[in-house]
């Protein structure tokens, strides 16, 4: 390491030294009390690690559910509802707060999200004051339980065609609600197969013989501990993971519910039997009714950037810890983080936790300040939209990605149940399918990008979207987005003009976001091409975007990735100077050319990256590996992860 120092001090580098408690202060930010309160809470309950592995599975999730009624008890599961109800009034410390839980038992976390974000969410959002008045007090409090009932087993993320009915029976002023054959079928529902005494349903409502829609019931699921008359529930048995979470299936034959029990916020039923909406557009009010349950995937996409926290914390504690090889003295094997390869593995997807780490603080103050707001603001809501979706994608296959990595730098060692990543990989896989396939919560972000139009957007089902984007919005693209002006638009940004390529300094943001906003303006212009020839040849538009659903992709991914890096500089040129601003400068370098080198082919291809220019940004990439390994560890305990949550004695001591 002595030779490293000295080589960076003769290149001109000064090694920045971090202020381990002010950088977790940034990291924080507003709600470092509530994340604060959340992480004594892990460590106060920390046996619920080894309790996982020890209990069966009908004792584990009575303890979870334990768990999370003690939680409760503290406020930390409580902050987004209102202060009238005994919550914290405080949307965005909530959002805080369970991205902080997912550093401890992923089941405890998601038992939370389903009992506070979804059916709490689901009542709070979707329901008005007789609701909140009858249940939210105890739901708060944990001593009601409740299920989010939308999934079924023959339809995922198309919820427009769910298969249960509720049928409004006027002369009882009741609504019979019916599962309509296997497909309909409520399934990997949480709370359901134990725990739930009451269920938000989804279902089409009919009335008068017409169909609604997609509206919100509240189904009683049992009474008194017993499955309620009409319910049928079944277990859906261990899964990969999460199995202190206790999911089932559900059917309703004929159950009938009174006229209260519609979620009414955005629709209503008279006791006469007339159906009644402020929102005249059935698509608008769907996508409206499903806007207002953002916060779920708001929340997965933090939870998922905090798991890769507690991976990254672990593997890097353990790389300079664990020696292996006399590589560069005959006297002393060397320590993992001081191979190249190592640094590879592991510093970069420290760099891009940060940066996910910052993107998602821009989401969540977006969806605070939307639902904070006394007034509806739709294109505010669009855009949080969007970006909750693109933000949940990434920061969940980041997760994925990192938490095998991690495992795989620490051997053998890592494979060991005692040191986490058994639990933490087979918990957190499901986080890229629930709340969003993440596939398709991209092909939402892209759709946004191509129509331009955001009320269209809101308004139009699946097939009509299809239809839009390959017609009016492809035209519209073409015009905004032509490569002729793109271009132009493009270099106005660079530096160096037309040369910029060769001469902009790898190290400029400017020349780091270019790249970035270039590859992305350059994928929009090329799908809207795509998809007018299609529409131009008089094919199905639906063939025709099905055909292209690659580069719908990864336009979105482009997108994405461009929002992070923004949001990391953004952060970066926030800061005071310090050692902790210039720390966070090489990481967010070290970021932005280590998503530029991934692509590089892509880059290589339309011209933005001679061969000469690659091979520099691969050696600047291990230059900056270099650099941040001596702030490895500082750079992990900065998140904050209390070691107790580590629970790798094998490899973190």
């Amino acid at each position: 390491m002595a030779a490293e120092n000295t080589s960076a001090a003769a290149s001109g580098h000064v090694q920045p030294e971090i202020d381990v408690p002010a950088l977790t202060e940034v990291l924080d930010g507003e709600y470092a009390g509530i994340r604060d309160l959340v992480r004594a809470n892990l460590v106060t309950h920390a046996s619920v690690l080894e309790e996982a592995e020890e209990l069966g599975v009908d004792a584990f999730r009575e303890r979870v559910r334990d768990l999370v009624v003690a939680m409760a008890a503290t406020g930390q599961t409580g902050m987004g509802f209102p202060r009238e109800y005994g919550g914290g009034g405080d949307i965005g410390a909530s959002i805080a707060a369970f991205e902080t839980l997912a550093f401890g038992d992923l089941s405890v976390l998601v038992k939370v999200g389903v009992q506070f974000g979804l059916f709490g969410g689901a009542i709070l959002h979707l329901g008005t004051e007789r609701h909140h008045a009858a249940y939210l007090p105890d739901l708060i409090t944990g001593k009601l339980m409740g299920c989010f009932a939308m999934t079924e087993t023959g339809h995922g993320s198309n919820v427009q065609a769910l298969g249960t009915v509720a049928r409004y029976d006027a002369a009882a002023q009741e609504f019979v609600i019916t599962t309509r054959g296997d497909q309909a079928r409520k399934d990997y529902i949480g709370n359901a197969a134990r725990h739930a005494e009451l269920a938000v349903v989804f279902a089409q409502l009919e009335v008068a013989g017409r169909s609604e829609g997609v509206h919100a019931f509240v189904v009683p699921v049992r009474v008194d501990g017993e499955v309620a008359p009409g319910v049928r529930i079944e277990d859906d048995g261990r899964k990969m993971g999460l199995n202190g979470v206790d999911n089932g299936r559900i059917r309703f034959d004929g159950v009938r519910v009174p006229r209260e029990a519609l979620l009414n916020r955005f629709a209503d039923v008279t006791p006469e039997g007339v159906y009644e909406s402020s929102i005249d557009n059935p698509h608008r009010r769907f996508f409206t009714m499903l806007g207002t349950l953002v916060q779920g995937r708001v929340c997965v996409g933090g939870a998922g950037v905090n798991v890769a926290k507690v991976a990254l914390a672990i593997a890097t504690k353990y790389a300079v810890r664990r020696r292996q090889f006399e590589a560069a003295s005959d006297g002393e094997e060397q320590l993992l983080l001081d191979y190249g390869l190592h640094q590879r593995r592991l510093l970069p997807l420290v760099a891009r936790t940060y940066a996910l780490h910052f993107a998602q603080d821009v989401v969540r103050t977006q969806l605070h300040e939307v639902f904070s707001a006394t007034e509806d603001d739709a294109p505010a809501r669009r855009r949080l939209e969007a970006r909750a979706a693109g933000t949940k994608a990434l920061g969940t296959w980041h997760a994925t990605r990192v938490v095998q990595e991690c495992r795989e730098a620490c051997g053998g060692a890592g494979y060991l149940a005692v040191n986490r990543f058994a639990a933490l990989k087979a918990d957190s896989d499901i986080f890229t399918t629930f709340e969003g396939d993440n596939h398709v919560l991209l092909q939402l972000v892209a759709k946004g990008l191509l129509t331009h139009y955001a009320s269209e957007f809101e308004d139009l089902d699946q097939l009509g979207l299809v239809r839009h984007v390959t017609g009016l919005a492809v035209e519209t693209v073409i015009e905004k987005a032509s490569v002729h002006k793109m271009l132009e638009r493009v270099r106005d940004l660079l530096p160096g003009g037309d040369d910029w390529d060769q001469e902009a300094g790898l190290l400029d943001s400017e020349y780091q976001l270019a790249m970035l906003r270039y590859r992305e303006e350059h994928m929009l212009a090329g799908l809207a091409r795509r998809l007018k020839r299609g529409i131009d040849r008089k094919r199905n538009p639906g063939v025709v975007f099905s055909q292209v659903q690659d580069h719908v992709i990864a336009l979105a991914h482009a997108h994405v990735e461009r929002l992070v890096l923004e949001a990391f500089v953004d952060k970066v040129r926030s800061l005071p100077g310090s050692g902790n601003k210039a720390a966070l400068g090489l990481l967010c370098d070290l970021f932005a050319l280590s998503t530029i080198e991934a692509d590089r082919a892509w880059f290589m291809e339309h011209g933005r990256l001679t061969v000469q220019r690659s091979k520099a940004i691969s050696r600047e990439v291990n230059a900056l590996c270099r650099k941040v390994r001596p702030l490895a560890v500082d750079l992990v305990d900065a998140w904050g992860v209390p070691a107790e949550m580590l629970r790798a004695p094998d490899l973190v001591g």
